[in-house]
């Protein structure tokens, strides 16, 4: 797109920024910008042209897309960090990185696979930040767990520098998971998943809060989230560390996903109810008070 309608990058010039501690999947690329040793070592060979600066941080944008002189096709980046540890950025943060996308004429890529389609109470997570990014990436909720459909939006200027046949996918357009997406699409819209998901995300962060303070000082570090995408930091001590904790969630009947050693994170169907959630912060401190030193 940059070299084709603005004629600014030379051909095989262009550059990528992406934040760190991202995930966006394990083909090469997604490892190419990874800086977690976990997902990238022992694969490779790794694709050139890709820059990383640190999530949540203007200024470090700013300077790299000095540095790269004008070469930036984009800056991908996900509104919240999920696989990081659910990691909210700065009010303001995607604003001010769409800002310098603008100013330095590149692309801003919003990776919502885990954000968007309701999960942070919005339909896209980028929505809190009052801004259109150029192309936004989806997965997961769009068909609503049933059926491997994802998708990429942008507009027709974008789009369709893209001409017929420079570009496929085996599966891409499949009929099936296309009727399915829209049909999870609806039921997003019909069954006001985003508000449900608003609401009981605060009833959940609010609860895990009241948790906290009935702990020993310390036993849990900090809440954070938006919507149902939530995390709970807990301070490994001696062999309990977030796996173990997860373990005993699963003994007394929740399923929770450990990252990091210390973050526990949650996400729970965006369908969940007040009584639901209630049930969940019961096991959730049950659990605590039995496992953490």
């Amino acid at each position: 797109y940059q070299r084709r309608v603005h004629g600014g990058i030379p051909r095989y010039e262009a550059r990528v920024i992406f934040a760190e501690n991202n995930f966006w999947g394990r083909t090469l690329a997604a490892l190419s910008s990874s800086t977690d040793p976990d997902c990238y070592s022992g694969f490779g060979p790794f694709m050139p042209g890709f820059d990383t600066v640190p999530y949540n941080d203007l200024a470090a944008l700013e300077r790299q897309l000095s540095v790269n002189e004008g070469k930036t096709a984009a800056f991908m980046v996900e509104p919240i960090q999920g696989e990081a540890g659910v990691m909210v950025p700065d009010e303001g943060y995607l604003a001010g990185a769409k800002k310098l996308c603008e100013r330095f004429n590149c692309l801003l890529i919003a990776d919502e696979v885990q954000t968007g389609l309701c999960r942070t109470g919005r339909m896209l997570c980028s929505d809190y930040s009052g801004i259109k990014p150029d192309i936004v990436v989806l997965g997961k909720a769009l068909s609503g767990g049933t059926y491997p459909v994802s998708a990429v939006l942008a507009n027709d200027e974008i789009m369709l520098t893209i001409k017929p046949g420079e570009h496929g996918s085996t599966f891409g357009g499949n009929p099936l998971a296309a009727a399915v997406a829209m049909a999870s699409l609806e039921v997003l819209r019909e069954e006001n998943l985003a508000e449900n998901s608003a609401k009981m995300g605060q009833i959940f962060r609010d609860g895990l809060m009241s948790i906290r303070e009935t702990l020993k000082k310390d036993q849990v570090k900090t809440v954070r989230g938006k919507g149902l995408l939530n995390a709970l930091v807990i301070e490994p001590r001696g062999s309990v560390d977030a796996w173990q904790v997860c373990m005993k969630f699963a003994e007394n009947g929740l399923l929770a996903k450990p990252t990091h050693g210390d973050i526990i994170r949650f996400a729970p169907p965006l369908v969940i109810t007040e009584a639901e959630v209630n049930t969940v912060l019961g096991l959730i401190e049950k659990s605590l008070k039995e496992i953490l030193p």
